[in-house]
Parts: C-alpha cells; sequence; structure tokens
C-alpha cells in the first residue's frame, strides 16, 4: 500500500530539486538586458500543474529560494521564496478550479495569473532595494523570462498529460 503524503512530499522534494537545476541552468539571450533567460519558471509553473497549488507551491518555493542561496543572491532569498511560492499557489488554484472544461484555456490563464504576480512581486521588491528606476530597468529582462516561463511551462505539461500515468496520477485539476 503506498502513502499519499510519502508520495507528495517525494515528488514535491524531485520538483524542488528540478526547479533549481532549471533555474540555475542559463541560457544566452544577445537581446536582453540582462542577457540571460532560465526555464525555473516553466518549472515553477509545472510544479503547480502536476502536485497541485500547496505542494507545487512548497516545491517551486524551496528550489527557486536554493539557486537564489547557490548563486549568493542571499538579498533575494526570502523574496524569491514568497513569489515563487504564490505564483505556483495561484497557477495550480486556477488550473485546478478552471481546468476541467477548458485545460488548455485554464492552462494559459494559469501561467499568464502567475508571470503576473512574479512581475508585481520583483518590480514592488526591486523598488524598496533599489528605487523606482532601478526596477524599472529589470523589468524588461524579468517580462522576457516570464513569457519564456508562461510558453514552456504550458507546453511541458500539455505534453506530460498525454502520458496515461502523468495524468492519472499527477494532474492536479483531478485532485480534491
Amino acid at each position: 500500500m503506498r502513502n499519499k503524503k510519502t508520495d507528495k512530499t517525494v515528488m514535491s522534494g524531485l520538483f524542488a530539486a528540478l526547479t533549481a537545476v532549471a533555474t540555475l541552468i542559463m541560457i544566452p539571450v544577445p537581446s536582453m538586458t540582462n542577457g540571460y533567460v532560465n526555464a525555473g519558471d516553466a518549472l515553477v509553473i509545472l510544479s503547480a500543474f502536476l502536485l497541485g497549488p500547496g505542494w507545487g507551491a512548497l516545491a517551486a518555493a524551496l528550489g527557486s529560494a536554493l539557486t537564489d542561496l547557490i548563486y549568493g543572491y542571499y538579498i533575494y532569498i526570502p523574496a524569491t521564496f514568497i513569489i515563487k511560492g504564490l505564483m505556483a499557489l495561484a497557477a495550480g488554484a486556477v488550473l485546478h478550479n478552471l481546468g476541467k472544461k477548458h485545460l488548455l484555456l485554464s492552462a494559459i490563464l494559469a501561467s499568464i495569473v502567475a508571470e503576473l504576480i512574479m512581475l508585481a512581486g520583483y518590480f514592488g521588491y526591486e523598488t524598496v532595494l533599489y528605487s523606482f528606476a532601478g526596477a524599472l530597468g529589470s523589468l524588461f529582462g524579468n517580462a522576457v523570462q516570464a513569457v519564456f516561463g508562461a510558453v514552456v511551462g504550458t507546453a511541458l505539461y500539455l505534453a506530460l498529460i498525454r502520458i496515461p500515468y502523468i495524468r492519472d496520477n499527477f494532474q492536479s485539476h483531478n485532485r480534491s
């Protein structure tokens, strides 16, 4: 007999690790202000969609904050933990509540809501840290990151739920 709480804990740990690795791997994008984008937000969204709002938020928050710790961005750890956790919480809740009839539209809407939380969260935090002008300077890079994360996270989810095992065991809108 399987223990559901143990399964969820293990999967959350796995998704936290995957989120950290996806965030650590930078993809060069020459036209962006900071020059890089990563797949971390895609895993934040995927965690929310597959694990549900609560467990997905825990995995997203831990994995993303771990990356800030590894890179030495200590000042961002609390903000990242909260912002990425809220992103996954919102994305998972939107998909859970709307996903039964129109999965594609629900997943897109959930991803957009999550990325708007990211944009607003980091803009607010960086305004406190660096001033309005300083926060404005990172808005474009964060927006590119948001679009990339939303598109890749949604696409991964829609591809993975075609696998019967994933669809039967991890699709968050089928959970209670």
